[in-house]
């Protein structure tokens, strides 16, 4: 044994997805102010120029051409899905969506939190245009990672369960917006394409159930083929990449006993090929090729699921999601700023993100407390539902994203933005002063017996 010690930091899938997501809203909310700042700045026409460029490829007769911004938001905003598919997925099978005590509470408050908002935009806009009336999925959406940052200002004393359920609750959000956008946020439907697209998807399937577990033939079968035919059929793409997400394998080619058995047999053959070298010289053949099959074994005790996710996250985190704010979050603010903010679809979108919010999760969760239909998680308490209410109505990337697809009239577009980002902000502060008030609150009435205590000892002490 040496003198270092191996210190192995080992989070759970959940956990890491926490620690990425408070890290990448720092860089996230960076990218919504700069979008701010430019589509205000001289460079805004610049910036508008370069997004509306067309590209494209040809094969032979077939050619697909998209400007940028499509591109960002069709192609970019894939991926973005394709994750979340894959950590859906991986929490039903295995994480706190598989238990059905833990998931009955977060799943009740995402759709109060989902319905409410929808229906207090529809009230806002009930006497506008049909275009103006197609914004009511905006509203219903949370943005996982500023939501995990503003919980990540508060530092360690939030209580664990605390972002569980926030994670919980927003994957499930995630869920309902892909359901939306799959259902209500589609052009017109080409069946050849959609066709080819599912012809695809079901073969991906087949390979899944008869043990291929090779992440290249999913990533071209997947890419080529159902996310192409689908982008073509006039379903959006992102749905495809939550269905290629599903199909994923989620099992090993090694399980754990065996991986373990293997382990031991290679640490033992590799301890004896060591003994007659020194540590100074380089490895031998012997040792390099049993720390190959460590590698080798190693990579096949994990699934293609896993290693996507983990691989993926931080594409996701740290370029997509910010690339997506800097095309989308700029609103142009000049002397009828005021006016946009007080439009029936800004304040549509304002009001259903904080109220119907407040209303949907906070309301139904405590309706169902009250009921007997599920128990308080451990650990929290009414004060920090109401806290993590105000976070759910952090819309930003979900709700920019239905944005972009709701409107034809960039008026629409630009009055909605105005409504997300206040709506973001007010609900954002309200959510970290009310958590931060009841976590103090709770870390003095956690331990009164200390508390008594010192009590005590203050006459001694004077």
């Amino acid at each position: 044994m040496t003198s270092r010690s191996l210190n192995i930091n080992i989070l759970s899938p959940m956990m890491r997805f926490i620690k990425k997501s408070t890290f990448s809203s720092m860089l996230l909310f960076f990218s919504a102010a700069l979008a701010l700042i430019l589509a205000n700045s001289p460079a805004h026409g610049y910036i508008q120029w370069f997004l509306n460029q067309n590209i494209g490829f040809t094969i032979g007769g077939f050619s697909v051409e998209k400007s940028i911004l499509l591109w960002i938001n069709d192609g970019l905003m894939s991926i973005f899905f394709f994750v979340i598919g894959l950590e859906l997925k991986r929490e039903i099978i295995c994480g706190e969506l598989s238990v059905p005590k833990n998931v009955l509470m977060p799943i009740v408050a995402a759709i109060g939190g989902m319905a409410f908002p929808a229906l207090i935009y529809l009230a806002f806009t009930s006497g506008g245009s049909v275009d103006a009336l197609r914004g009511w999925g905006i509203p219903m959406a949370t943005d996982i990672a500023f939501a995990l940052g503003v919980l990540y200002l508060l530092g360690p004393r939030v209580p664990i369960q605390l972002k569980v359920f926030l994670t919980a609750l927003a994957i499930i959000d995630d869920l309902g917006a892909v359901l939306v956008v799959a259902l209500f946020y589609t052009s017109e439907i080409s069946m050849v394409n959609l066709s080819i697209g599912a012809l695809i998807l079901g073969l991906m399937f087949t390979l899944n159930k008869i043990g291929v577990r090779r992440v290249l033939i999913y990533s071209i079968l997947g890419i080529g083929g159902v996310w192409l035919a689908t982008l073509l059929s006039g379903v959006h793409a992102t749905i495809a990449a939550v269905l290629a997400a599903f199909v994923i394998p989620a099992d090993r080619k090694i399980n754990k006993k065996k991986y373990l058995f293997n382990i031991d047999q290679l640490a033992a053959k590799f301890k004896e090929a060591n003994k007659a070298r020194d540590e100074k010289y380089l490895l031998s053949s012997e040792e390099e090729n049993i720390i190959g099959e460590i590698k080798r074994i190693s990579k096949a005790s994990i699934s293609p699921l896993q290693r996507l996710e983990r691989s993926m996250h931080g594409l996701v985190v740290y370029i997509v999601m910010p690339v997506f704010a800097l095309a989308n979050a700029g609103v142009v603010l000049d002397s009828n700023w005021m006016e946009m903010i007080s439009s029936p679809i800004a304040m549509g979108v304002c009001f259903g993100l904080v109220f119907g919010k407040i209303i949907g999760i906070y309301g139904l969760s405590t309706l169902g407390l009250k009921l007997k239909w599920f128990s308080m998680p451990e650990g929290l308490n009414a004060s920090m539902l109401l806290g993590i209410s105000c976070l759910a109505a952090i819309g930003f990337t979900m709700s920019l994203f239905i944005n972009a697809l709701a409107f034809t009239n960039p008026v629409y577009v630009e009055q909605a933005k105005m409504g997300v980002l206040l709506a973001s902000l007010v609900s954002g502060i309200a959510g970290y002063l009310i958590l931060k008030r009841a976590v103090n609150k709770k870390e003095i009435t956690s331990f009164p017996q200390i508390n008594k205590a010192a009590e005590d000892l203050k006459p001694i002490q004077k």
